[in-house]
């Protein structure tokens, strides 16, 4: 009796860790196609409002820019809210949110009525995937969390290359709808999802909860989480900036043919989801993060340096160099564990939920450092990339020379 009991209960918790590493792994799916479908299909949807040359740049530039500040103060409201509220609030109300806005902008007809969906979609996805890492790490045993968030992870970042296929086959209207129903679809499952039962005790306790500013209240504690920014910073130096700008260095490079950004993010992303899944089995047989991105950030300098001392390679030789780019910033997901194993349950979705985003932002001052370097090298792309990357790789190098192992980790407690 007590056997099939057991046996019961093992089949119920079974159920409840898969149904959350499902939703999660979904919902950051949809986090990512929306990202990349907005860059993807930006100028043709400002170009069905009649926008060419000149207004048509700038008014992207400031979509992208009002996107940015949606998710960076989405970060922290999000997180300090998934702290106070909970996991599961928040990974289902920035599902709900980003679907709503995806809905919205395929039917937007005016610049200020996309910006402003823009800005809302951005808020709404800042807080998926802090709330869906959080869940999972702390419900996940902690022998099994690399591969828990790895399927996050690997599910999440193929997204992109959904995106891709997506808005080559539809209109701009129609992918965003597509978007949309998708994420509304992912709410049907939100009955299969129980809570952190970490949350349901820190909640009792009587210790601060989703304080953003506590982290700022010691020294050792601000460091640290400057520590877990950082280290994330080439990742989006490397799409953001190589990535995004790839038609222009292949111009500066002397590929044998024009560089299609969409294809160059579709290889990008592609061997970002191998290498997510590489990073996360690796740290699993290491059994280490520290380790493992490091062996990361060290691919990531070869492969910087092959793409740009690459002159005058053929198309396809490019598309492979932007496929093996992402594969070696392929540790978002040891980067997004590591981040929510280094902080106590009480800060815990606020530090998971913010970290990413500030990264994402770190493309503003890298993009303005990357400007001021190729006019001081006289409109040098090459120059100006290898300096961006150094410093981008050097300060991630610096901050995980200071981190913490938290391969085994127990998160069962608060910060004080």
């Amino acid at each position: 009796m007590n056997d099939n009991a057991d046996h019961t209960s093992d089949n119920k918790q079974t159920r409840v860790l898969s149904a959350a590493v499902l939703v999660a792994a979904l919902g950051y799916f949809v986090d990512i196609y929306d990202l990349l479908l907005f860059s993807i299909i930006r100028v043709p949807s400002l170009q069905s409002m009649g926008l060419e040359g000149n207004d048509l740049t700038e008014s992207g530039i400031f979509l992208l820019n009002v996107q940015m500040v949606g998710l960076l103060l989405g970060g922290i409201a999000w997180g300090i809210l998934g702290d106070k509220k909970g996991r599961l609030s928040v990974l289902f109300g920035s599902i709900f949110i980003y679907s709503l806005a995806n809905i919205a902008n395929a039917f937007v007809s005016t610049v200020e009525g996309y910006a402003l969906w823009r800005f809302i979609a951005g808020f709404g996805l800042a807080g998926e995937l802090g709330a869906g890492i959080t869940l999972v790490a702390e419900i996940v045993p902690k022998a099994k969390r690399g591969y828990a968030t790895t399927i996050v992870a690997s599910v999440g970042v193929s997204g992109a290359i959904a995106a891709y296929f997506v808005a080559q086959l539809f209109d701009w209207r129609t992918s965003f709808l597509i978007g949309g129903v998708l994420g509304m679809s992912l709410l049907l499952l939100r009955v299969g999802v129980a809570e952190s039962g970490m949350f349901g005790k820190v909640k009792k306790a009587s210790s601060q909860r989703g304080n953003f500013f506590f982290l700022f209240s010691k020294k050792q504690r601000l460091y640290k989480y400057i520590r877990c920014i950082v280290i994330g910073v080439p990742l989006w130096y490397v799409v953001g900036i190589l990535i995004t700008l790839s038609p222009e260095f292949g111009l500066a490079l002397g590929v044998s043919a024009v560089v299609n950004a969409g294809v160059a993010v579709a290889c990008c992303y592609a061997g970002l989801v191998l290498g997510d899944i590489a990073s996360g089995l690796l740290s699993q047989y290491l059994k280490s993060r520290i380790k493992t991105v490091y062996v990361f950030l060290f691919l990531t300098t070869v492969t910087i340096t092959v793409f740009l001392t690459g002159s005058e390679m053929n198309l396809l030789s490019f598309y492979l160099v932007c496929m093996l780019l992402g594969f070696s910033v392929g540790y978002w997901v040891i980067f997004m564990t590591i981040a929510t194993e280094q902080f106590g349950t009480n800060v815990r979705a606020t530090v998971t939920t913010t970290a990413p985003n500030f990264v994402r932002g770190s493309v503003v001052p890298l993009s303005l450092l990357f400007q001021y370097f190729n006019k001081l090298f006289g409109e040098s792309f090459i120059q100006a990339g290898f300096l961006v990357a150094f410093l981008s790789l050097g300060c991630a190098f610096w901050a995980l020379n200071g981190m913490q192992e938290t391969f085994s980790k127990d998160l069962d407690y608060i910060e004080e």
